[in-house]
């Protein structure tokens, strides 16, 4: 912001800034700053950090994405897992006599195991299916997109939205897809 290096600015830093601009010095004290910026409606905020995509083939991925989603929904489908998600019951609230109620134990341990979604979600008939899997691995993915496969079964292209876990990448998966039609287009680096 203003060509210097702050991800975040001070009262006192812009006030520095604004008087030694070379184009238009401005003289103001911070009080008189920070009184004209709440006259204003200016106040402090806070945005959460970003990374920019280092993947070289940042717009090439995003472009074919495009392509998928705009030109082709009925065709386009977009896959994840999710997870670790814990098994076990979670807190709520009813109408009930008073006592002391049931504490739930935090999940230090997760005792019951856990579980991955792996989830598809289909942009063009806007519906979403998934199944709920003990891990995350090559033999999961390749059952999903056989499902994805099996959805549209006319044997026309259909592109499938991944993000780049090591799963999706495996050889044995591009081949399967190379063969049945099916294009993976993967998200780019960071770009989730």
């Amino acid at each position: 912001m203003l060509g210097k290096p702050f991800t975040r600015w001070s009262v006192r830093k812009l006030v520095d800034h604004l008087r030694r601009n070379i184009a238009r010095p401005v003289r103001i004290g911070r009080e008189a700053l920070r009184g004209l910026l709440a006259r204003r409606g200016i106040t402090f905020q806070r945005t959460k950090t970003w990374k920019e995509s280092p993947d070289p083939a940042f717009d090439a991925k995003l472009e074919r994405i495009e392509y998928a989603v705009n030109e082709r929904p009925d065709r386009t489908f977009a896959f994840d897992e999710f997870g670790p998600l814990g098994i076990r019951p979670t807190a709520g609230s009813c109408w009930a006599e008073q006592s002391r109620p049931d504490r739930l134990p935090a999940t230090y341990h997760r005792t019951h195991g856990v579980t991955y979604f792996h989830g598809c979600y289909s942009v063009g008939d806007d519906k979403l299916w998934g199944v709920n899997r003990r891990r995350k691995g090559i033999d999961h993915t390749w059952a999903a997109l056989r499902s994805i496969r099996a959805a549209r079964p006319d044997g026309a292209p259909i592109y499938v939205i991944l993000d780049n876990l090591s799963a999706h990448l495996n050889w044995q998966i591009r081949r399967w897809a190379a063969r049945n039609k099916v294009e993976l287009c993967f998200t780019p680096t960071y770009a989730s």
